[in-house]
């Protein structure tokens, strides 16, 4: 039987959850209040990955660590329609999948208005190769095994790394794979007050689309959405798997009944797992394309000390 104080926390996630759908409520308010994963912590924060006040990450790691091999990366950036967002918002994100034997980094990123197209991207490329670079030495990540991963805008961002090798140069052979939950990837010409504002300047608008820029070599996706998303369309994954598949990349394209654009992110919470298998997809998919199997990964969690 849940403790009464356990039962208040799920029912405050829960009316956090309903404000969040309405856009009454902060994400970091869901973030204070819900429960954590054991097994992992945020090992550093407000580290710098460029010069600009915007170009900090936090890393989170497993609480004990095996010593015989680094542990694979998972880049996540949040969404936001490429105006708001918070890394800090995001540590229950970032504790999740740590917990399950990761190394995971959070950055921000440019915003508009300060920002438009492409400075969002090169800051998302830019975190990458800070981590390339720094994330053996500071967090015992394997700088060769990295998935770029996100949630609506963040999804876009981490679409653009993983589909068009021009934006990593030769760091793009270190991304074994992608994740996106519910981004746009297909959304030219743009009539969405956001879009407009982020990617209205640009001349050509096909050279901001993934669908458009997509080329052969790009790591296998995770390409996930929920039938109810009304506000960034599944069309998006549907559009974007076609061409990966075309060219060559092995796309998993995962469809939720039942979850909204709020919902396909907020699941990811530990207490809130149940509704649908978002979060072990994404857990699957990132020790499969990294290369380390469930086996692999209950035997390294068992050298660290059992998790509940």
């Amino acid at each position: 039987m849940r403790t009464p104080v356990v039962v208040l926390v799920l029912l405050a996630a829960v009316v956090v959850i309903v404000l969040l759908t309405a856009a009454r409520a902060p994400l970091s308010t869901f973030n204070m209040l819900v429960a954590k994963d054991a097994g992992s912590k945020r090992l550093l924060t407000n580290v710098a990955y460029g010069s600009m006040p915007r170009q900090k990450l936090d890393i989170y790691v497993p609480t004990a660590r095996p010593a015989a091999r680094p542990l694979p990366v998972i880049i996540f950036f949040y969404g936001g329609a490429w105006t708001a967002g918070d890394r800090a918002d995001y540590g229950f994100v970032g504790r999740g999948l740590a917990a399950q034997g990761f190394v995971v980094v959070i950055p921000d990123y440019r915003l508009v208005p300060e920002a438009r197209f492409p400075a969002f991207v090169e800051d998302a490329a830019a975190s990458v190769r800070w981590v390339r670079a720094h994330i053996g030495a500071v967090a015992g990540g394997d700088p060769d095994r990295i998935i770029v991963s996100g949630h609506s805008a963040g999804a876009y961002n981490a679409a653009m790394l993983a589909v068009d090798p021009r934006w990593l140069g030769r760091d793009h052979a270190a991304i074994r794979g992608f994740i996106g939950l519910a981004g746009p990837y297909d959304f030219a010409p743009f009539d969405d007050p956001a879009a407009i504002a982020a990617f209205g300047q640009w001349p050509d608008a096909c050279e901001t689309q993934p669908v458009a820029v997509a080329a052969r070599g790009a790591p296998p996706a995770l390409l996930a959405s929920g039938d109810e998303d009304g506000r960034v369309r599944p069309r998006n994954s549907d559009a974007l798997a076609e061409v990966l598949t075309r060219l060559g990349t092995t796309v998993e394209r995962r469809r939720y009944a039942g979850i909204d654009h709020v919902r396909i992110l907020v699941d990811l919470a530990k207490p809130l797992r149940g509704r649908a298998p978002i979060f072990d997809d994404v857990v699957a998919f990132a020790h499969a394309a990294t290369g380390t199997s469930q086996e692999q990964k209950r035997s390294s969690m068992t050298e660290r000390g059992t998790m509940r």
